[in-house]
């Protein structure tokens, strides 16, 4: 939606504000459905530097999501209005199961967000 949702940026801020991630969420996004629960931006940057600084590999890109207060003047204000949902142990809803297993870590944008709903949606083969 070009526009986001008033109710669903509410319910961002109220996650950033409280500091929580307990709130389950299930959004629609073009081409996929993802389930989980929503994080504060904080929390879910240092999440996700602490699996890169994991890896060998990719240790030198666990500085892109260095907490806010350590990152350059010049980017956006914390206190904004929040522009993008985090997730994390989310899952991507593909036919009968969800990708991955585990749950992941992902961002999306409030804009491109279709359609949702409180809660996480599982499936069963019953």
């Amino acid at each position: 939606m070009s526009n986001p949702d008033d109710l669903l940026a509410g319910l961002a801020a109220k996650v950033e504000s409280e500091g929580t991630s307990q709130m389950s969420l299930t959004v629609v996004v073009p081409g996929a459905v993802i389930t989980g629960r929503l994080a504060p931006e904080a929390m879910w940057r240092e999440r996700v530097a602490e699996v890169l600084r994991d890896s060998a590999r990719l240790r030198p890109f666990s500085d892109v999501f260095a907490p806010a207060d350590t990152r350059p003047a010049d980017s956006p204000d914390a206190s904004a209005r929040p522009t993008h949902l985090h997730f994390h142990v989310a899952r991507i809803l593909q036919g009968s199961f969800g990708i991955p297993d585990t749950g992941g870590m992902y961002r999306v944008a409030l804009e491109d967000v279709h359609a949702w709903t409180v809660g996480d949606i599982g499936y069963s083969d019953q």
